[in-house]
């Protein structure tokens, strides 16, 4: 089993009175693609700033590679890229000039062919001032820049924000290729298509709680069911209710739609008394999988 490449105990932060993360924990093994998914506000960001040391807890700890993220954070720092949601490259300098200056804060040589390659993969000219650069291609300049240094571990905080659809599937393909050759990723997103597409595990935060964490295929079989009837009369909203019966929703044609996670023998015996004209049970997708976690 691969060692633990990140892991948080108890990570809290308050933000005075209001709620930053509370008591988080995580271990991230080396190796893996890891997903941390929530809607926007969830604690994400905080949790991320908080292992990149940028703003401290207030309680808790959280080690990185073995090391302490306060005390250690310059090594940490040396080993680990990271790509920012809002990529604000220093817009006075060219995209060459810049990447440049970000190579003499690490100790190795400045490898040419690596920079050329990752440029022309994201049609980057390295000859642009940053300030001329649309916000799409200044994230680019941010993805080029967290990699230069071939980093153990690759913090993502939203990374495909400005990105069209042929860059984004660049992106990954190159998030994949870092991955075989050994890089861990830890990749924070509130959009669950990118998430299923790079990662095996999944860590689930809502109002700065960890709901879960889970393997990708093992939410898929959750036993949970999407049913859809159709009554020859609908019946009465308020009645027709059960244990285990999420997010109700009526259609044209007297058709009721709604997640099910309780007994189906109340669901049939709640039928017997009503007249149906059709009847589907359907494994739901990913993301009302991931909806269920959020409303419970």
């Amino acid at each position: 089993m691969n060692q633990c490449l990140i892991e948080t105990t108890d990570l809290s932060k308050q933000y005075g009175k209001a709620r930053g993360i509370d008591q988080v924990n995580l271990q991230i093994r080396q190796g893996e693609i890891f997903g941390f998914i929530g809607p926007n506000g969830a604690g994400k960001s905080t949790t991320i700033r908080i292992l990149l040391n940028l703003i401290f807890p207030s309680s808790g700890s959280a080690r990185i590679m073995g090391m302490d993220v306060i005390r250690q954070t310059k090594e940490i720092k040396l080993r680990t890229g990271y790509i920012p949601s809002d990529a604000a490259p220093y817009s006075a300098l060219r995209v060459n000039e810049f990447l440049e200056y970000m190579l003499r804060f690490y100790p190795i040589r400045k490898d040419e062919q690596r920079i050329n390659d990752l440029c022309e993969r994201f049609e980057l000219d390295r000859r642009r001032k940053i300030s001329d650069l649309s916000m799409g291609n200044r994230k680019k300049v941010s993805i080029v820049q967290s990699l230069l240094h071939r980093p153990e571990l690759l913090i993502l905080d939203e990374p495909t924000t400005g990105l069209d659809p042929l860059m984004q599937e660049t992106f990954f393909d190159l998030i994949r290729e870092e991955n075989r050759n050994g890089m861990t990723v830890f990749f924070s997103s509130h959009v669950l298509g990118e998430v299923q597409l790079l990662c095996k595990r999944v860590a689930i935060i809502k109002e700065g709680k960890i709901v879960g964490v889970e393997e990708i295929e093992s939410l898929r079989k959750k036993q949970l069911k999407k049913i859809g009837i159709e009554f020859l009369r609908l019946p009465d909203r308020e009645k027709f209710t059960l244990d285990g019966m999420e997010s109700p929703t009526y259609g044209k044609g007297n058709q009721l739609s709604f997640i099910f996670d309780g007994d189906v023998n109340l669901l049939t015996g709640k039928l017997a008394g009503e007249k149906v004209t059709d009847l589907t049970i359907e494994e739901p997708s990913l993301e009302e999988i991931f909806m269920h976690y959020y409303r419970k």
